[in-house]
């Protein structure tokens, strides 16, 4: 039942909407944003998580968005990382963290959608060419197409691995066979260990065994202050984050 008596009822924000406003202000190297729409169809934007009641602030010259830091008269807040709005579209697609698709994006290549490894791993999520044939990526280097790919992967790797986040990371970097052959362990290679911790600090919790308890987090405008919502009930529709599985 929902945590509070509270259910979370939100709209997905367009991309296109984000696409618009982030527009308005400069990018601030290493920032990132959150962005959620509410049920009234406001969009809000910060540079840090809203894990309280959060005041907000008209954007000038974009009325039906709201942020959570003052803006100049010409609109220019902080502003968040190049592809973090794909990357909260496909996680939520596939009912994904992106603390974790951020994550594997940060240690696979460091952002840099151009990274190719030794080994032939390519852009954000370093797909291999066999991989991103496998999912219907063509160009690997494309940062739309290469976080479909990878977080399709990423999905699938953790329903295989019945929700264990660091088994599907293990097999991530070392191949689901090389999982399998240890008994549905993390590989005893030093690579792929170092690998599943790095992405696990970053990730934050949620990467041990599967927690048959889910918490959804979605926002909500009242009186200008941004209220975080928390249900055990997936919302039917919108925009709202997996903040415990």
């Amino acid at each position: 039942m929902p945590i509070d008596g509270e259910v979370p009822q939100i709209s997905v924000f367009p991309v296109a909407a984000l696409a618009v406003v982030l527009t308005l202000v400069p990018a601030v190297a290493g920032a990132q944003i959150y962005a959620w729409r509410d049920a009234s169809g406001t969009l809000v934007l910060s540079d840090r998580e809203l894990n309280a009641p959060t005041k907000i602030y008209e954007v000038p010259g974009a009325p039906s968005y709201r942020t959570t830091t003052a803006t100049t008269a010409d609109g220019r807040p902080a502003a968040a990382p190049r592809f973090d709005d794909i990357v909260v579209a496909h996680a939520q697609r596939h009912a994904l963290r992106p603390e974790l698709v951020r994550a594997v994006i940060q240690v696979e290549s460091g952002y840099n959608p151009a990274a190719t490894s030794p080994k032939g791993a390519m852009g954000l999520m370093q797909l291999m060419p066999a991989t991103a044939r496998e999912l219907g990526v063509r160009n690997p280097y494309d940062p739309e197409e290469n976080i479909r790919g990878g977080t399709a992967y990423l999905r699938q790797l953790l329903d295989r691995y019945e929700g264990n986040e660091q088994l599907a990371l293990a097999a991530y970097n070392a191949g689901s066979g090389a999982v399998d052959r240890y008994g549905r362990n993390v590989p005893p290679y030093r690579e792929t260990r170092d690998y599943v911790k790095k992405v696990g600090l970053k990730a934050g919790a949620g990467t041990g065994s599967r927690n048959k308890v889910v918490i959804y987090k979605s926002i909500e405008i009242i009186d200008g202050r941004a209220i975080p919502r928390y249900s055990t009930q997936r919302p039917a529709g919108g925009t709202f984050e997996i903040i415990r599985r």
